[in-house]
């Protein structure tokens, strides 16, 4: 880890190239996210978003320059600690991703079974927790398809949280949802970077910037740069 990288930074790529197989989609990336940072990710469909939060969890390998997440060294990661990195990371999909043949409950169980908890009682108490905390704390024995698009969404948010992430990344999590719903998973996705968690969304519903600005930085021209707070986002045409 670089000896002068501050110890509230989670993310940290430097002098990154982003590649998709032989494809070169972001050149030159500096970028850097706090603890309790929440911020945006812009840029039209194709200009290397989903690229980079797929480096970020290791989907993607990361060639050259510097990436520290979670205090793993993305350049030098071994196939048997990626699984390790992604404990550190919740996933927020636009599409949910939910098991259509389980309850909500017995989704989240699935989760944290598949990464090593076994007593039942905590398995439990877990989940009773992150479904509390997404506002869903009554719904756990209902079909994902017996819930409004909203509510499933926050089924996905809560899902990233069971292993206490440091980071999340939610890549379009508004995308299928109507504005009202939208703002509400916002203002969810903005309360969890309170709690000292890197919240990390990329989006292009220019609407949800405007009502909810944050820290913004865009993909553009195989660039991604940071948008000044008083800097007019042109979004319109994402």
């Amino acid at each position: 880890m670089p000896e002068n990288l501050p110890l509230d930074v989670i993310i940290d790529l430097r002098n990154c190239n982003i590649w998709q197989q032989d494809h070169l989609v972001l050149s030159n990336v500096n970028f850097s996210v706090r603890k309790g940072e929440f911020i945006y990710l812009v840029g039209k469909v194709g200009s290397g978003k989903t690229s980079l939060i797929k480096t970020i969890n290791a989907q993607l390998p990361l060639r050259d320059g510097v990436g520290i997440v979670a205090g793993f060294d993305l350049l030098k990661i071994r196939n048997s600690e990626i699984p390790f990195l992604r404990r550190k990371l919740g996933i927020v999909f636009q599409d949910f991703q939910l098991l259509t043949d389980r309850s909500v409950n017995e989704n989240l169980e699935f989760v944290l079974k598949a990464t090593g908890w076994k007593n039942k009682n905590e398995i439990g108490t877990r989940i009773a927790d992150v479904l509390e905390k997404v506002g869903l704390g009554l719904k756990g024995y209902k079909m994902p398809h017996q819930l409004s698009g909203g509510e499933q969404q926050r089924v996905v948010i809560g899902r990233a949280l069971l292993n206490d992430p440091d980071i999340i990344l939610a890549d379009e999590p508004t995308g299928n949802l109507d504005p009202e719903t939208s703002e509400g998973i916002i203002r969810l996705l903005k309360d969890i970077s309170s709690t000292g968690r890197a919240v990390m969304v990329a989006t292009h519903n220019y609407t949800i910037l405007k009502k909810f600005p944050s820290k913004t930085f865009k993909c553009e021209n195989d660039r991604i740069i940071e948008v000044m707070q008083d800097e007019e986002i042109e979004l319109e045409t994402l």
